[in-house]
């Protein structure tokens, strides 16, 4: 696993769109860029220092051109990718330290502070190229050396945690750390959202989509995963996923080119675990990476998300950079397999023609054989259906001998498998409990309702009236 050594900590990963390039922010308000091979070796490009404060979060330009970098300095900076120089500066921006900034479209873009104030901003263009500056309702000619921002939302009253891009809707879903989430229609000039959920009763740390959109997955700090489904309203999660021992602070989707994409997610945990979870059903795939006891910040996929290169970042001042198809390497064999059984099947079915086309002329001849060889068929499966358990054992002694003969690899995968059995365990507890709980009820109800009936009994039969319910009442809240 290739490891790149910052010699700070790292708050935010932005990889190019286009390019094997990936940017770093740091703590010291550095922000340094990489640039890797397939192999994930990496060279430093240039290491250049715009504020003196932490460089919390980094966007860059639909064409990768520039960097953008907000922080504690309340500033943004706009950096040319190519040379590292500053190329533009904006002080002031937010009165609060700036937490977070997406790319919405080309020239629109958002920033969120720690006093849960988000903006809608357009990207700056050089005095030499003057634009016209659409407010969404009417349109005037700016200056750009005196940027405005577009719009101000200040419903929500702590840190803003994460963004998420409704691109059909024009959409943009804010999470919050004061439990809320809410959705803002950039086209609509009204200063409201067009929606705000429920208080959750838990800090939003983390947003992705799933299902084309259709369902939203939250990272929490408990360490549960939200479920909320668009067509049934934001106002509250569908369905809550417990598992993670500790918060969620990073989410992060598959690329498309995976069969499971539309239902796995990488989870970055205070743990120090990156995870592949699979939702609907609910399923831990495995554990991607470990960064030991050094939680993770950011979870970011090269080539806008459809790359093979996952980056994961925490406390331990190291990029670290996970090749996807090691880790998937399962599910593209079974896509290989999938083409071949296909390619297979085909050319059975080419054969049958030509055998049906030539065994035309002795159909009549065999019909009694194959009459008798229906009716043997008909019988061994009567027989398998009477008793599905052979079958059964059949299947797990098979897949004990294969599991047996895989013992080569086993010494230097033995950390992996503990950590990653540990990390089902999570996912088991839950579901343990419960069913613990349901055999205790069906096991004391009878009991109690036993020695109820002996009480009564003997209530009527020798002693007093009072004594005896008196006894029975306590028997009762006692179990």
């Amino acid at each position: 696993m290739p490891e790149i050594q910052t010699g700070a900590q790292i708050f935010d990963i932005a990889f190019h769109p286009s390019e094997s390039t990936v940017f770093v922010g740091l703590l010291t308000g550095g922000v340094k860029a990489y640039r890797y091979d397939e192999q994930g070796q990496s060279e430093e490009m240039f290491s250049v220092m715009p504020s003196k404060r932490s460089c919390r979060s980094l966007a860059t330009t639909e064409d990768g051109s520039e960097l953008f970098a907000v922080g504690k300095g309340k500033a943004m900076y706009t950096l040319d990718t190519a040379t590292g120089k500053v190329a533009n500066s904006r002080l002031g921006i937010h009165q609060a330290p700036i937490n977070r900034i997406k790319r919405l479209t080309p020239h629109l873009l958002t920033t969120g502070d720690d006093d849960g104030v988000v903006k809608v901003r357009q990207r700056f263009r050089s005095i030499k190229d003057p634009i016209l500056k659409y407010s969404f309702n009417h349109a005037q000619l700016w200056d750009p050396r005196k940027p405005e921002t577009l719009r101000s939302y200040t419903h929500h009253f702590d840190f803003i945690s994460d963004f998420m891009w409704i691109e059909g809707k024009k959409q943009l879903v804010v999470t919050s750390g004061d439990g809320t989430l809410s959705v803002i229609d950039v086209r609509s000039s009204k200063p409201g959202p067009l929606a705000h959920s429920e208080d959750q009763e838990d800090e939003m740390l983390s947003v992705v989509p799933i299902r084309g959109g259709e369902k939203t997955i939250v990272g929490t700090q408990l360490g549960v995963l939200a479920v909320f489904n668009r067509s049934s309203g934001w106002g509250d999660c569908v369905d809550r996923v417990p598992g993670h021992p500790h918060s969620i602070d990073a989410l992060c989707a598959l690329p498309p080119t995976y069969s499971s994409a539309h239902s796995t997610i990488l989870t970055g945990s205070s743990d120090g675990l990156l995870r592949a979870v699979q939702l609907f059903p609910t399923k831990l795939l495995g554990v991607v990476t470990d960064h030991g006891a050094f939680p993770i910040e950011r979870v970011a996929i090269d080539r806008n998300g459809t790359g093979t290169w996952v980056g994961s970042v925490g406390h331990d001042e190291m990029l670290r950079m996970t090749d996807l198809k090691e880790v998937f390497e399962d599910e593209d064999g079974d896509e290989e397999e999938k083409e071949d059984e296909s390619g297979n099947d085909d050319g059975s079915e080419d054969e049958n023609k030509v055998e049906n086309e030539t065994g035309d002329d002795d159909a009549s001849s065999s019909e009694t054989v194959e009459d008798a060889k229906i009716s043997d068929i008909g019988e061994g499966e009567s027989d398998e259906e009477q008793s599905p358990s052979k079958g059964k054992a059949k299947e797990t002694n098979s897949n004990s001998d294969d599991d047996s003969g895989d013992t080569s690899d086993a010494e230097p995968q033995n950390k992996k498998k503990k950590t990653e059995k540990q990390s089902r365990g999570c996912f088991r507890d839950g579901q343990e409990e419960k069913a613990k709980g349901e055999e205790r009820r069906s096991c004391c109800g009878p009991v109690i309702l036993r020695r109820l009936m002996t009480l009564l009994f003997s209530m009527f039969v020798s002693g007093p009236l009072w004594p005896a319910c008196k006894t029975a009442i306590e028997l009762a809240r006692r179990h």
